[in-house]
This record gives C-alpha cells, sequence and structure tokens, in this order.
C-alpha cells in the first residue's frame, strides 16, 4: 500500500470545504492525504484564497503532513490523483436564486434539487460534470470521482450515461441526518444502530431499522413525527401516514406529500423574507467573515445552518472505507444491478451498500412500500430526461422534463417557468443556444 493519497476537490472555494478538510485531520491515521488541492474557477478565486488560509490554519493546529495546493488550473491539479470530490456551483448563489424565484413568482414551488430549480441546477451543472469525467479520464483514469454536487441523483445518473467513468459515487447527507434521527428515537449511540435505506436521492426511504441486532422498524415508526434537517422545515409529518406507509420518508419528500402547504409556506416566505437560496447566501457572507479571522483555527458552528453538516462523516468515511477495503456499510447513490426491482438495472439509485476497494455493492432492502412505487418511478423518468436535455441541449426535452416532474405538471407554466429560466440562466447553458 502507498505511503499517501492524493485528493483534488473541485469547488474548493466552497464554504463546506472546511467540513471536508476536518473530516480528513481527523482520520488521517487511516487515510494518510499526503496532497490535496483545492481547485476552483476565476468567480470563486477570492473565497477560495480564504478557505486556503483558513485549512491550512487548521491542518498546522492538526500537525499533519499534508501539503495543500490551490488553483484555478484543474487540469494541473488532476494528474494522477487518487480521489477527486466535486462540490460546484454553476452560476454561484445567485442562479439558485433565479431557480426559486422564478417558479416562486408564477405559483410553483422553487427549490434548489426538486421542480423546475432542480431542473435548472442539473442543466447547468451536468455538461460542466461531463467536461470534468472527461479530464479524469485522460490525467487520472485510476481514480474514484466523489459527487458531492446536487442534485446528486441526476449527475451521477448523468456521469453513468454519458461518461466512461465507472468509478462513481454520489453522495449526500440525508442518509445521515436520518440515521442520527433514529438513533436519538432510540436512545442509542449511532454505531450501535443500522438502517435499511432504499430510493433516490432526496427521494429515498428508511426501509428497515435494526440496534444491536434487534429489529425496531415498527417502533421508530410508530415514533416518527417533526424530524427534519437544518434546511428543510415545515408541517411534521402524520405519524398515522408513516405507519401506515411502513417506510420513513425523507425529508425532501415533504414536498411531494406536503406538496400544498410547502408552496404556501414557499410563497408565504418569498413574501415576506425572500428564498432559501437568499438566506443561505447571508449564511454564507458572515461564514467567510468567521474564515477570515486568523485566530480560527477550526470549523465554525456556524456551518451546520448552511445545510451540509456531516458532509466530512459521509465524504471521508466513503473515501477511507474504499482505500482501506473497509467493507462497511453507508448510504450511496451508485449504480441498482437488480437489487431494487422498481429500477432498472443499469439506473442509479440512493442505497444501503457495502463499500469496498472496488466501490459499493447494493444490499437488499426488501421491496419499498406500493405506495411509494409509483412516486420513485416518476422521479427517475425525470432525472434520465432532465440529464438527457443537460447533454442535448434540446428544448423539447427540457419541457419534456420539466412537465413530467410532479412538482410542476403544467403546460402553461412548465412553458413560461422554462422560458424564463432559459433566459435567465443564458450565460451558463451554451448547449441551449448553439444554432
Amino acid at each position: 500500500m502507498k505511503k499517501g493519497i492524493k485528493v483534488v476537490t473541485i469547488g474548493g472555494g466552497s464554504s463546506y470545504t472546511p467540513e471536508l478538510i476536518d473530516g480528513f485531520l481527523k482520520r488521517y491515521h487511516e487515510l494518510p492525504v499526503e496532497e490535496l488541492w483545492l481547485v476552483d474557477c476565476e468567480e470563486g478565486k477570492n473565497k477560495l484564497e480564504i478557505i486556503e488560509k483558513l485549512a491550512r490554519r487548521m491542518i498546522k493546529k492538526a500537525g499533519v503532513p499534508i501539503k495543500l495546493f490551490t488553483t484555478l488550473n484543474r487540469r494541473e491539479a488532476l494528474k494522477k490523483a487518487d480521489f477527486v470530490t466535486t462540490q460546484l456551483r454553476v452560476g454561484l448563489l445567485d442562479a439558485r436564486i433565479a431557480d426559486e424565484r422564478i417558479p416562486l413568482s408564477h405559483g410553483m414551488l422553487g427549490q434548489e434539487t426538486n421542480g423546475a430549480g432542480g431542473l435548472f441546477k442539473a442543466l447547468r451543472t451536468v455538461p460542466v460534470i461531463l467536461d470534468i469525467c472527461k479530464d479524469i479520464e485522460e490525467l487520472c483514469p485510476n481514480a474514484w470521482l466523489i459527487n458531492f454536487t446536487n442534485p446528486v441523483g441526476i449527475i451521477t445518473e448523468a456521469v453513468n450515461r454519458y461518461s466512461n467513468i465507472k468509478k462513481v459515487v454520489g453522495l449526500c447527507n440525508v442518509p445521515i441526518n436520518m440515521h442520527k434521527a433514529v438513533a436519538e428515537i432510540l436512545n442509542e449511540e449511532e454505531k450501535n444502530v443500522r438502517i435499511s435505506f432504499g430510493g433516490l436521492n432526496h427521494m429515498g426511504y428508511v426501509t428497515g431499522v435494526y440496534a444491536n441486532g434487534e429489529d425496531k422498524t415498527e417502533y421508530v415508526l410508530s415514533k416518527w413525527g417533526n424530524q427534519s434537517m437544518q434546511n428543510i422545515s415545515g408541517t411534521e409529518w402524520s405519524n398515522a401516514f408513516v405507519k401506515e406507509l411502513g417506510a420513513i420518508p425523507s425529508p425532501y419528500l415533504r414536498y411531494y406529500y406536503m406538496a400544498k402547504e410547502s408552496l404556501e409556506e414557499a410563497i408565504e416566505k418569498f413574501k415576506v423574507n425572500g428564498t432559501r437560496a437568499e438566506s443561505v447566501k447571508g449564511i454564507e457572507k458572515d461564514l467567510f467573515e468567521i474564515y477570515k479571522d486568523e485566530s480560527i483555527d477550526e470549523k465554525p458552528k456556524l456551518l451546520e445552518k448552511r445545510g451540509g453538516a456531516y458532509y466530512s462523516d459521509a465524504a471521508c468515511n466513503l473515501i477511507a472505507s474504499i482505500y482501506n477495503d473497509k467493507r462497511d456499510i453507508q448510504v450511496v447513490n451508485t449504480v441498482n444491478k437488480g437489487v431494487m426491482q422498481e429500477f432498472e438495472y443499469d439506473e442509479v439509485v440512493e442505497i444501503t451498500s457495502m463499500i469496498t476497494k472496488n466501490g459499493p455493492i447494493p444490499m437488499p432492502i426488501g421491496r419499498l412500500p406500493k405506495a411509494a412505487k409509483g412516486l420513485v418511478q416518476e422521479i427517475k423518468s425525470f432525472e434520465i430526461a432532465a440529464a438527457e436535455a443537460a447533454v442535448s441541449g434540446d428544448y423539447n426535452k427540457a419541457l419534456l422534463a420539466m412537465m413530467i416532474n410532479p412538482l410542476v405538471h403544467s403546460q402553461r407554466y412548465g412553458k413560461i417557468v422554462l422560458d424564463e429560466l432559459l433566459e435567465a440562466h443564458k450565460e451558463h447553458l451554451p448547449q441551449f443556444y448553439r444554432y
């Protein structure tokens, strides 16, 4: 086994990066990162410089021999990398604001990864990720691509369908948050609790709960109600509904099972305080002011309000497990390989998996509830249509993706929102303006 590894993080100027640094520092004894490269684009240059200084202080405090590099030249960084992580945002937060404000202005849910907003984040992001994949194929063909960029499901599906990269895993912190919530209900340490999880990114279900070898699924179902995440609020779950469903829905499923309430809450907040994206922009501004403070040499508590809490646990655990062939259990986005009967063999799912040196091996979790099957299949068809539209730049394919999404389901307003978002993001959607 070689002495150290090279990790490249694309989107290194992200406010999430201190989470990642913290995760690598905590695990240095099992994950000897020799080189860590933080990569960003010209628009992110100032943030990258701030993150670099904080990262150097964190590394110095930890006393580990990680060599830190920063660059705006992605190809320079990627040479001979072992792991490449992606956490980028095409168009920065201003693009997210448009993704949320434009649908809301037409009485449609505006959200970063769901509905019309999620579609446009995918349309902007998929081509960039596929370009990164081409560089990986050339410069570090044996590297693992660990994608944390939203919408994770669509992006991982696009990489699987439209690139030659097979060593790719999509990652989300939602299952980790759900695992923590389940452990709290059971009053158990997380290490003693195992969950079975399956579905799609931001549309997954906990189908089983086990503590110290005992099946605790029914007990947790009877207690589930107001568990949420920092970036998702609103009406708590009807416990009667959750028990009858027979599985615990992801917090993001509020947007589907409570569509009317979610839309009403979003519109009210939009009128009074603006969108979630604008709140995040304020939090991020405060974070970077903290990051600038030369006395700070650890990730600040405020970072948890950004919505990316426990990212380091997810990303760094995954990398450490692949590197060390741990064969432990994690929830990741990977190719189904026939495990979930609700999806095709080669479609990407979010599922409990065994993590090996050869990547994730999806594990049987049983069938999803009959009541959930139609919804997850509808969203999978949307993910595939969105990826195809992003790659082709075909207006009609984008319209198809827009209209089949259950948070849109409108020909009239779907087309209006599609046209307005295409115009708003023109700079970042060159594939739609080639002719």
